[in-house]
């Protein structure tokens, strides 16, 4: 196995989740990834580290058209106006000229996609983004936000780990040909404490970290988002697309899916999920 380009956004299978870092961490991890191969890098107006990262791209040594670069906007700005202000704030934040993935980050409760989406349409017509996706929509939103968007949807980015059952989603993006962008893929370290993972980690020779990563890559049309703020740890993350689960080693981990799994619910933005 090895990282591939995904959808129609080409978008590489395996990236740098940037959440919850600490002041200076995404600058030096960014550069840190991207000299040890990364070309996927995932980060979003919350995260308050845009600058940061733009920082740490604009200083290492790999041309920018060589790389995958992901902001998020949240709700608070998909009104028209607010919109396009808090995409061009990125593009000055990040200090690029253009986002290649541009994502409305959670649904909004208020503003129509009739709003919004046609606005993202004018940013790629305009060459200020490449392509535009969303993130922790449901079945019903991925198709409203279809019809709406002219630009091909080039992916929905939500919560995706051994632990959460996603089979709904799952089953409706993979018969549209839909991208999915795994974030949380070690489940915010639980993956490391499970029995199961540890053991297959064992016969692999590896860590529990890196199989996760590996039975997300092994699922068609999924991209894995693993955040590190420490540089040690990149190498690990990107070998695990060289690992090659069994069908019983896949189908086992598939098992570890519980009810209760999902971690990231805000009450304020969360939806009404699928399962």
């Amino acid at each position: 196995m090895t990282i591939k380009n995904i959808g129609p956004a080409a978008i590489p299978n395996l990236g740098l989740g940037t959440f919850k870092m600490q002041e200076g961490e995404a600058r030096e991890i960014t550069m840190a990834a991207l000299a040890e191969g990364y070309r996927h890098i995932d980060t979003a107006q919350a995260y308050e580290n845009e600058a940061e990262v733009g920082e740490g791209i604009r200083a290492s040594a790999t041309p920018r058209d060589q790389i995958f670069l992901t902001t998020k906007i949240l709700p608070r700005d998909f009104a028209a106006d607010s919109f396009r202000k808090a995409t061009e704030a990125s593009l000055r934040a990040l200090g690029t000229d253009y986002i290649d993935l541009l994502l409305l980050h959670w649904p909004s409760k208020d503003v129509p996609l009739s709003e919004t989406l046609p606005v993202l349409d004018q940013l790629i017509s305009e060459g200020k983004v490449r392509f535009g996706g969303v993130s922790n929509f449901t079945v019903p939103m991925l198709r409203e936000a279809a019809q709406i968007l002219k630009a091909p949807l080039a992916t929905n980015q939500v919560e995706l780990h051994p632990f959460i059952d996603q089979r709904k989603l799952r089953t409706y993006m993979d018969e549209v040909g839909l991208p999915l962008e795994a974030y949380a893929p070690l489940a915010q370290g639980q993956v490391m404490q499970d029995p199961t993972i540890r053991e297959i980690a064992e016969t692999h020779g590896t860590c529990a970290a890196a199989i996760a990563v590996a039975w997300l890559l092994s699922k068609p049309g999924v991209i894995a988002l693993p955040k590190t703020a420490k540089a040690e740890r990149l190498a690990g993350n990107l070998a695990a697309a060289e690992i090659n689960l069994s069908a019983d080693e896949i189908a086992r981990i598939d098992a570890l899916a519980r009810p209760d799994g999902r971690i990231v619910s805000p009450d304020t933005l969360a939806p009404a999920w699928d399962d």
